[in-house]
């Protein structure tokens, strides 16, 4: 049954994505409502800057612990695992604290020479304090993941997201009248106070809850103490992943700069681009990152489940959960991307009040496949020890997009399409190469019946189902909303019986499912 701890652990985990998710999707709705897409664009100006102070000052030390962790639990080592935690926790405690002191020197210049709207600064400031919360919280979360208890992660990330999401729209409500940019900063204000909640119930949790040092392998002492072993171990992980996401950071922060810019090139006002930003990552990017609550859980499952595997020598479990990984991907990928397209305006309009945005989100359903599976395939390669193949191919992924929205988003013809066309190229480039690594490394081979062709068949059939039923319904002048409710509960019910109608899932998922199930009451 040791087997199935992956299937586990990201289940529990995608149970608490599905609650995070939804909660933050409502969130994106009312402050799309409540502040508008210039508001939302303000906040995801910002944001992006502070996902880099984050992405610097963690390291990428919480998932090296985490691949660390569970390797030493695999030996038996579990003085060697509290020894990775302890030093990469010193670690974290002196870079987190450098960038918040870099964030709140650069912050004056950062408004003045790179944001092209100078109302960001109180926004950009008052996230400061959430530097050294989210990364110190951050390795006591990789700590857990190592030992592959999910739990802990789960029900802090929720409580997190549960307070951000009250908190923020409640200061955003009432510092509206002082003017769009201030609402903005409640939004800044309820992140903090999310995470600060998350990090002091991290904290109770790992006092009472962390494993006793009771059985370690002959000789574990000794190995403990070789400090400089141990930090070249987490250092050997956490630069490639720390350069993974620094590039993807600073895509979403050029990205946040480059396509207002490239708007108004295009001919838009200043207000009208951020406008226009807004729609593109507030709604329609909020709309395909909804599927990825179970890629992410994936990918977080994926990276001690592989070290865990690997470090056994057993390369048949390894491939195994691999394969599982892939599967439930495109399973949800696919059908996920022929709803974008048949309900986006539906989707836009009935939950955000704004249809047009359904254009954009048209053009990135095509790559939302490719994004959820880059996703899977990272933790993938992270779990086995791999983690300069992301960063090479998501370097090379970034720079086509950013060339695309570059040249794209300037053509007065493409406007905002242009911008979401090259993001969609970028997200299909790097999964691709992604795959062919893991080829060529014999850990998986693709399967076009199962791996694309089933879900395929079972999506168109649900995507005539929906096309006919929204024909009829509109024939009748039933309104978008009921339409969508409607759609979307057919679309789902086709789509399943239609994947077990043609074996898309078959008994062994249905087995694998059961078990998990009978593990879980245990």
């Amino acid at each position: 049954m040791a087997g199935y701890s992956f299937l586990q652990g990201a289940f529990i985990l995608l149970l608490a994505g599905i609650i995070n998710r939804f909660l933050g999707f409502g969130y994106q709705i009312a402050m799309m409502r409540l502040i508008g897409p210039e508001g939302v664009g303000l906040f995801n100006m910002v944001f992006p800057v502070y996902i880099m102070m984050l992405v610097l000052a963690s390291a990428g030390i919480p998932l090296a612990i985490a691949k660390l962790v569970a390797e030493e639990v695999a030996n038996n080592n579990m003085p060697g695992a509290y020894r990775v935690f302890n030093i990469s926790l010193c670690i974290l405690i002196i870079t987190s604290v450098f960038f918040t002191l870099v964030l709140i020197l650069g912050a004056p210049m950062l408004t003045k020479y790179y944001f092209p709207n100078p109302s960001v600064y109180y926004c950009l400031i008052s996230l400061v304090p959430g530097i050294v919360v989210v990364t110190l919280c951050s390795a006591f979360r990789g700590f857990f993941q190592g030992l592959q208890k999910m739990s802990p992660t789960a029900i802090t990330q929720t409580i997190e997201q549960l307070v951000r999401v009250l908190s923020g729209l409640v200061f955003a409500y009432f510092m509206l009248p002082l003017g769009i940019e201030y609402a903005a900063v409640g939004l800044s204000v309820g992140v903090i106070l999310g995470e600060l909640t998350g990090f002091i119930l991290m904290l109770r949790i790992y006092i009472h809850h962390r494993p006793v040092t009771l059985h370690y392998a002959p000789g574990a002492w000794r190995r403990v103490f070789h400090l400089g072993d141990s930090i070249k171990k987490i250092f050997t992980l956490a630069i490639p992943v720390t350069l993974t996401r620094i590039v993807a950071t600073a895509l979403m922060s050029i990205q946040a700069v480059l396509i207002p810019q490239r708007l108004q090139v295009a001919g838009l006002s200043i207000h009208h681009a951020t406008s226009a930003y807004g729609q593109f990552v507030g709604i329609a990017e909020a709309l395909l990152f909804m599927p990825g609550v179970l890629t992410m859980a994936l990918a977080t499952s994926l990276v001690p489940a592989m070290s865990d595997a690997v470090a056994a020598r057993n390369m048949t479990l390894a491939r195994s959960r691999i394969w599982d990984a892939v599967r439930l991907t495109l399973q949800v990928g696919v059908p996920a991307a022929f709803i974008f397209l048949l309900l986006a305006d539906e989707l836009c309009g009935v939950l955000f009040g704004y249809a047009q945005a359904g254009s954009i989100l048209k053009v990135l359903a095509l790559a939302g496949p490719f994004l959820y599976l880059q996703q899977t395939t990272t933790g993938i390669l992270q779990g086995v020890g791999r983690a300069d193949v992301p960063f090479k191919n998501l370097l090379i992924s970034s720079l086509v997009c950013i060339m695309g929205i570059y040249y794209l988003t300037a053509m007065p013809q493409f406007g905002i399409g242009g911008a979401a066309a090259a993001v969609a190229i970028g997200y299909m480039i790097m999964p691709v190469l992604n795959m062919l690594q893991l080829h060529r490394m014999n850990l998986f081979f693709f399967s076009i019946k199962e791996n694309v062709f089933l879900p395929l068949l079972a999506s168109l059939g649900m995507s005539l189902a929906i096309f006919y039923l929204k024909k009829i319904l509109y024939g009748y002048n039933v309104n978008d909303g009921l339409v969508l409710s409607i759609s979307l509960a057919t679309g789902g019910f086709v789509y399943l019986s239609l994947m077990l109608l043609i074996g898309g899932i078959n008994d062994q998922d249905r087995e694998k499912f059961s078990l998990l199930f009978k593990l879980k009451k245990r």
